[in-house]
């Protein structure tokens, strides 16, 4: 399974909301609108397919777009720097880096 047929998934769209609305919708770090279930421990290709990753409550975090986005491209060097993406995992935007 790749992550975007993962995030399209019935499991995952029915855990987003559960979670989101568990929270109220706000954002855990910042209190503002959360938008994302985030994942805490990174889906990648060799975890892709455990649910205890994939589909756990406690491996989820309810943040708002900026947050999110900061998670994965604010300092730090992520390696997708100056992308961003959207609550479906797609490409949204290129974002300069705002040291160039």
């Amino acid at each position: 399974m790749t992550q975007k047929e993962f995030y399209h998934s019935r499991q995952w769209r029915r855990l987003s909301r559960t979670y989101l609305l568990s929270k109220n919708y706000i954002c855990e770090r910042c209190g503002g609108p959360a938008e994302i279930a985030h994942h805490k421990r990174y889906i990648t290709s060799a975890n892709i397919n455990n649910p205890e990753i994939t589909l756990n409550a406690e491996n989820l975090e309810a943040l708002c777009m900026e947050c999110h986005n900061r998670e994965h491209f604010g300092t730090g060097g992520a390696v997708t720097e100056g992308l961003a993406f959207d609550a479906e995992g797609n490409l949204i935007k290129e974002r300069k880096n705002c040291h160039e």
